[in-house]
């Protein structure tokens, strides 16, 4: 069961699972609370209520949108592979099955580890 999963990463994938592994932590939801914070007095500063939401919305606009996109291309990526492993585990199952139904079992330790070993599980038994 040959693998049909990139081993090369573009740089913008790269770059995408940067800011994915980033935007998912804790710091940088605590970030973005603490500029809302200084935000909000910041109102003394601009003098004019326009202004003052016009920093906000256009700051958190931007920031959503290019986010969003680079969000979306690590979930199709992830998605693809795991359409790949479930594919090959249907092939792998479907393989078992007719070897079964043919009367060809001396193959099927081989092929439950090519199987383990395409979908990325460990070949260890449960408990």
């Amino acid at each position: 069961m040959p693998s049909q999963v990139r081993g090369r990463l573009s740089l913008f994938d790269r770059f995408a699972d940067l800011v994915g592994g980033i935007t998912s932590r804790a710091a940088f939801f605590s970030f973005c609370v603490a500029l809302v914070v200084l935000w909000g007095p910041s109102y003394l500063i601009f003098r004019s209520a326009d202004t003052w939401q016009l920093v906000i919305n256009t700051v958190t606009t931007i920031v959503t949108f290019l986010l969003v996109a680079l969000l979306q291309n690590t979930q199709k990526r992830s998605d693809d592979a795991v359409q790949q492993k479930l594919n090959a585990i249907a092939k792998g199952l479907a393989d078992t099955m007719y070897r079964v139904s043919v009367g060809e079992q001396q193959d099927l330790a081989r092929d439950r580890k090519e199987l383990l070993r395409a979908v990325g599980l460990e070949d260890r038994e449960s408990s």
